[in-house]
């Protein structure tokens, strides 16, 4: 589920964040229709931002680094845009640590 359910539009950085009434309004009632879900990928900081403990991490980087302290059923990732490229060479510990416990959550919450 995203964090908006409307293009933002571009900034001068890249995309517009989130309009700020869209997840209030939509999370909460998406959330309750779906009672069962068992894992949350937070993908970008937005979504951790939401999600996770205020002061949990200081960046996106730290929340992946620390995805083993993230509360039950919360997987924080990176976003997928093609910024991510240049941050996987710089963070080489994401392909080899954490896409395979990844991997294994996702087969645990579909089984």
């Amino acid at each position: 589920m995203p964090s908006g359910f409307c293009y933002p539009g571009k900034g001068s950085g890249g995309d517009l964040p989130p309009r700020p009434e869209c997840a209030p309004r939509w999370h909460g009632p998406l959330r309750a229709a779906l009672p069962n879900v068992r894992l949350t990928l937070l993908v970008g900081r937005y979504a951790q931002k939401r999600y996770l403990p205020r002061g949990f991490a200081p960046s996106l980087t730290e929340a992946v680094r620390r995805w083993r302290a993230a509360p039950d059923g919360l997987f924080p990732l990176p976003h997928p845009a093609w910024r991510s490229r240049l941050w996987m060479a710089g963070n080489p510990w994401f392909e080899a640590e954490v896409l395979p416990e990844l991997r294994a959550g996702i087969a645990a919450a579909l089984s």
